[in-house]
């Protein structure tokens, strides 16, 4: 842009810094270099020597300020792609050439008005306070927003120093910032926070140079995005319901607790907590109370393991703890700097009788147990994942004892945990690949050797390892739900096979089928049996279930109504190793039960301990008092077929009589000769 020297005076109140004008006069180039002169507008020629009016049109683009200064570029009327490309570079408008020297002024006042009210209007539209400030931190000049949330007047500001208006310590991160803005030339960024009215407001503050010596400093509430930052930590890094560390959290916590540790040579404990049939409360109680009681949880561990409090620090007063939620109900706790290893079993035994203190919720009185697995860095393992996974095995062989109770990992633990993998891997592919086999043992009359049914008892024939017993893998099938496929397959095949004997000429007889509580507890275990029923053409009257005392007891209003539907259906009903479990009387007159089975613990030993000989004799008495058949199982010898005899109780089950058979081997047995060789041979041995 040309402008004659003559004419050039401080008046003129130019203000952008660090632009270079190419001043011409009489042929010759002058430079004038100049600070604290910006333009109010800038008439640019787009021929100009060295530098073309494209170039500079960037350049003053680019300067602190420059992004607000009009630029006018004269060119030909018909050069479009001149025109086009001052647009593009960020020209304000153009005026045509050759100009009319006696409307340019006026075209450029229009021009200049119509920029500064598009910038104005730009400027009201930005929510945010806007400060001139001086190099010495004097307020020059200050706009604010309705939008802003915070609209003040402006003798609050102008004329004051920043360390009179903003706290001490804000006020000297400010004016750190003016002066670096002011050196560099860059845009400084800094946040900060106010304490108004009780009330915590954060704001971020944007400080760019206008000159050598003032600059200016946009600053925008940014309370609400704090606020949404902090929602999105706790929803990332915390369990929602308990507030505590979420797994993330944790883990990242425990690889920082592991490095220092490592540093220091030092001990870190992991426990692992469970809430023992937690599951049981959510089911009787609904799922409202089992998150309140898990809040609660949450609450006495948080106040417990304070580190005032004589649990803490009786493991060591240096100690930092970390209590996290897991997921469910599953809660970790984190030590570190642990010096005194021995109080761990102690700490871990506070913690239960801690928690086994009733929580009052309602109209509720409700007590729990907590299982605790404890694992031990470095002597367990250095790796974070392997180290949750120890205390996760702990805490399992912890419920296994029963619960309410803590466990410490170790290597015997791991390969135990291993193997019940490897078995319910194992288990799932017998299943596909046909290595169950159902076989039958004959239940009957003793004095008359009449079969009245058969139990069914489940073989797993293993291609490596050969028969297994059912102790062996029958409870890990109910732990991961196998049971079910499993025990439906074996349902199908009980009646499938009763259906085949009887089309073989066979008299009609039950199979005794044992029920799983896993099984019986699923929603559409009534239509599996329905279904089973019709698909083999069996009569329902030829099945019998066979169910534990713990199972009926557990949800007894409940099972009771399930159990008067599979009565009304026609099925025979049992209860399986009867004096066991938990039976309430009060309850058993309603189960619909028609048969007692006395459990083959109390038939062994009936002739050598009283007790159970007493428990037999009174187990025979209830079922009379109730009018329930007797079936005694495990009979396998004279003396106790003997007892059995004189107490009135004439159906059993045993190797006494009868081994368990295969399918195949059963209808020779069933035909009656082969049971009354069996019947005189018992009956001779007793009289012998």
């Amino acid at each position: 842009m040309t402008i004659p020297l003559s004419e050039f005076t401080r008046e003129h109140r130019w203000k952008m810094p660090g632009l270079l004008l190419r001043m011409l006069q009489m042929g010759k180039q002058r430079y004038i270099p100049y600070e604290n002169l910006l333009p109010d507008a800038v008439l640019l020629d787009v021929m100009i020597p060295k530098m073309d009016g494209f170039a500079v049109c960037a350049e003053i683009r680019k300067l602190t300020g420059g992004d607000l200064t009009p630029i006018f570029m004269m060119t030909g009327m018909d050069d479009m792609a001149s025109i086009n490309q001052a647009f593009e570079i960020g020209a304000t408008d153009f005026i045509a050439k050759p100009p009319n020297w006696k409307t340019l002024g006026h075209n450029v006042r229009y021009m200049l008005r119509a920029s500064q009210e598009k910038n104005q209007a730009l400027l009201n539209a930005i929510p945010d306070l806007m400060f001139r400030i001086s190099r010495e931190g004097i307020f020059r000049e200050y706009r604010s927003n309705s939008d802003s949330g915070l609209i003040m007047p402006p003798e609050e500001f102008l004329g004051k120093r920043v360390d009179e208006v903003l706290p001490q310590d804000v006020a000297l991160q400010a004016m750190h910032y003016v002066k670096r803005a002011l050196q560099t030339g860059e845009m400084q960024l800094f946040e900060y926070q106010l304490m108004m009215m009780d009330t915590t407001y954060y704001y971020e503050a944007r400080i760019a140079a206008c000159g050598a010596d003032e600059v200016l400093a946009n600053v925008r509430d940014i309370s609400e995005r704090k606020k949404s930052e902090k929602e999105i930590i706790r929803l990332a890094y915390y369990e929602g319901l308990t507030g505590l560390p979420n797994r993330v959290l944790f883990k990242d916590r425990l690889g920082v607790a592991v490095s220092r540790a490592q540093r220091n040579r030092t001990n870190i404990v992991i426990m692992f907590l469970d809430i023992d049939h937690c599951k049981r409360i959510d089911d009787r109680l609904g799922h409202t109370i089992g998150d309140m009681i898990l809040q609660g949880v949450a609450e006495r561990l948080t106040h417990c393991l304070r580190k005032t409090d004589n649990i803490s620090r009786r493991v060591c007063d240096s100690e930092i703890t970390t209590i996290a939620c897991m997921g469910g109900d599953e809660l970790t706790i984190l030590s570190t700097d642990i010096d005194k290893l021995y109080d761990l079993a102690y700490v871990a035994q506070r913690i239960c009788d801690f928690l086994v203190r009733p929580f009052e919720i309602g109209s509720y009185v409700i007590y729990i147990t907590v299982s605790i697995g404890m694992t031990i860095y470095p002597s367990d393992s250095d790796d974070v994942d392997t180290m949750l996974k120890n205390a996760d095995t702990a805490m399992y062989y912890a419920k296994d004892r029963g619960g309410n109770n803590y466990q410490f990992y170790s290597e015997s633990l791991n390969n135990a945990a291993k193997e019940r993998f490897v078995m319910t891997n194992e288990l799932l592919k017998a299943l596909n690949c046909g290595e169950f086999h159902v076989y039958y043992q004959s239940q009957m009359y003793a004095t008359s050797g009449k079969i009245i049914g058969v139990k069914v008892l489940v073989r797993w024939i293993h291609p490596e390892e050969g028969l297994l017993s059912p102790d062996l893998f029958i409870p890990i099938a109910e732990e991961t739900s196998l049971i079910v496929p499993l025990g439906e397959w074996i349902l199908q095949t009980a009646c499938a096979q009763n259906r085949l004997w009887q089309a073989l000429g066979i008299s009609p007889i039950r199979v005794a089928v044992n029920i799983s509580s896993v099984q019986f507890r699923q929603n559409n275990f009534v239509e599996t049996v329905k279904r089973i029923l019709s698909e083999t053409g069996l009569d329902p009257c030829n099945l019998e279930l066979e169910l534990t005392e713990s199972l009926i007891m557990e949800h007894a209003e409940s099972t009771i109504t399930t159990l008067a539907e599979l009565k009304a259906f026609g099925l025979h009903l049992s209860i399986d190793d009867f004096g066991t479990g938990y039976s309430s009387l009060s309850y058993l007159k309603r189960f619909l039960i028609n048969t007692l089975k006395i459990d083959k613990a109390f038939v062994r030993d009936v002739d050598t301990d009283p007790d159970s000989g007493a428990i037999v004799k009174a187990i025979i008495a209830m079922g009379r008092h109730f009018n329930l058949e007797l079936l005694a199982e495990g009979v396998e010898t004279a003396q106790e077929f003997a007892f059995l005899h004189e107490f009135g109780c004439e159906q059993r089950q045993g190797y006494w009589f009868c081994n368990p058979l295969p399918s195949d081997g059963l209808p020779h047995f069933l035909t009656g000769r082969e049971a009354c060789e069996y019947l005189f041979n018992a009956v001779r041995r007793v009289r012998d």
